[in-house]
């Protein structure tokens, strides 16, 4: 990668979770507000995201929510971004443009190529077919669909594989969360500080 990759740790629910990913250079650090291991409510977000500096972006991350739902609680959260998965429409990442926050949208790598169209987002993240499951893909699989997008790889990431997943998919940056954690949900700090510092690496040369 010619330029410093944008990377964002998800599914963070510790201050200390928060410290050790702006210490080592996280872009962006998330927060899960919809059912899941990692989930916390739209008041302890707010806990975590008053010791996050203004330079690195904070995210709330929804799925089955609404993108009314979403605004009202990412308000609570008093976070700047909101990631949507599951079914969306450009409709709704006009919404949360209009309501003021930036805007990730999430995509499987198998999703109808229609949904790999820039709807105004301000990144389109693409995980593997199923998300959650931790399993590494063929990340070079959709590098032509999203030539010229600015993107997010994610799925089945960890320190071991990221420097090269950035190289095979030219993606802008990566999205982390199974692959910086010691159990379900648990996040672990060197797990995190390993993640962003591989991520900075450059490839060795074939």
């Amino acid at each position: 990668m010619s330029q410093k990759p944008f990377v964002k740790v998800c599914g963070l629910s510790t201050e200390t979770d928060v410290a050790v990913s702006v210490e080592h250079g996280a872009d962006a650090v998330g927060f899960v507000l919809t059912k899941s291991p990692r989930e916390v409510s739209p008041q302890r977000a707010a806990e975590l995201v008053a010791g996050v500096p203004e330079t690195v972006a904070t995210v709330a991350v929804f799925r089955s929510e609404t993108v009314d739902q979403a605004i009202q609680l990412a308000t609570e959260a008093k976070v700047g971004w909101i990631q949507l998965h599951g079914h969306r429409t450009p409709e709704d990442v006009k919404a949360v443009k209009a309501a003021g926050f930036h805007a990730i949208r999430a995509v499987r790598m198998d999703a109808d190529h229609s949904e790999f169209e820039d709807w105004g987002e301000d990144f389109l993240l693409i995980d593997a077919a199923v998300p959650g499951s931790g399993e590494s893909w063929d990340y070079k699989a959709v590098r032509e669909l999203a030539a010229g997008r600015r993107w997010l790889v994610a799925g089945g990431l960890s320190a071991q594989n990221v420097a090269e997943a950035l190289e095979e998919s030219q993606a802008t940056g990566a999205d982390v969360s199974s692959g910086v954690e010691s159990s379900r949900g648990v996040k672990d700090p060197e797990l995190i500080s390993g993640f962003l510092d591989a991520s900075r690496a450059e490839t060795p040369a074939v």
